[in-house]
């Protein structure tokens, strides 16, 4: 609820009209009642919610700006499947890159290898280290995104504020919560271990004692 007088200062201070305002008799402005929807905002639930608001007593006028909530909603989905493609574009050079380390690795490793064949080590015997080795590449790794992440944050905090305070809003950018801690570190895990187990399959197998 913004009251007239509230209204009006911030007119003032906003626009740099006070002289001309304080030359009127009275308070031109009325008293608004500013509803934000808790849901998504998508211009069939704001045309919803603009009915029912007109329909209550006491209510002259309603404003709500369709066309900006569709050019809003249009960004965030581009925005949020570009998000996912560089997630996809991103695991996938995690998997390749931790699968060559693995395999020049394996490489190195593959006189003691031979030799451990010979004495009858299976391969699963043989593979159960360098799967550690990828599992560890994947929790180093998720670290060092929620690195990057907390380091975006807090140099993107302080502009997004300063940008959406010139449009009156009171945006904030989300912080990492434990959710996405979690899921970030698992992901990491994940694509370590996945690109060690490539690697491991593909090259394990053709080492073979002479």
């Amino acid at each position: 609820m913004i009251a007239a007088d509230e209204a009006l200062e911030q007119f003032k201070s906003g626009f740099g009209l006070s002289e001309l305002l304080d030359s009127l008799d009275g308070n031109p402005l009325p008293h608004t009642l500013v509803a934000r929807p808790t849901k998504a905002a998508t211009p069939q639930a704001l045309a919803a919610l603009e009915h029912d608001i007109r329909a209550l007593p006491g209510v002259d006028q309603v404003r709500i700006d369709t066309q900006w909530v569709a050019r809003l909603n249009a960004i965030l989905d581009f925005l949020r499947r570009g998000v996912w493609i560089a997630a996809v574009m991103l695991v996938g050079a995690v998997i390749v890159t931790v699968g060559n380390t693995i395999r020049l690795d394996i490489q190195n490793r593959r006189d003691e290898i031979e030799i451990c064949k010979l004495l009858g080590a299976s391969n699963g015997f043989v593979r159960r280290p360098f799967l550690y080795i990828g599992l560890w590449y994947g929790v180093i790794g998720g670290i060092v995104a929620l690195l990057l992440l907390g380091a975006g944050y807090l140099l993107l905090a302080a502009p997004v504020q300063r940008l959406t305070g010139l449009y009156g809003d009171g945006l904030e950018l989300l912080g990492l919560d434990w959710a996405t801690l979690v899921a970030v570190l698992a992901g990491g895990i994940l694509c370590g271990w996945g690109g060690a187990w490539s690697a491991v399959s593909r090259h394990l197998a053709a080492i073979e004692p002479k």
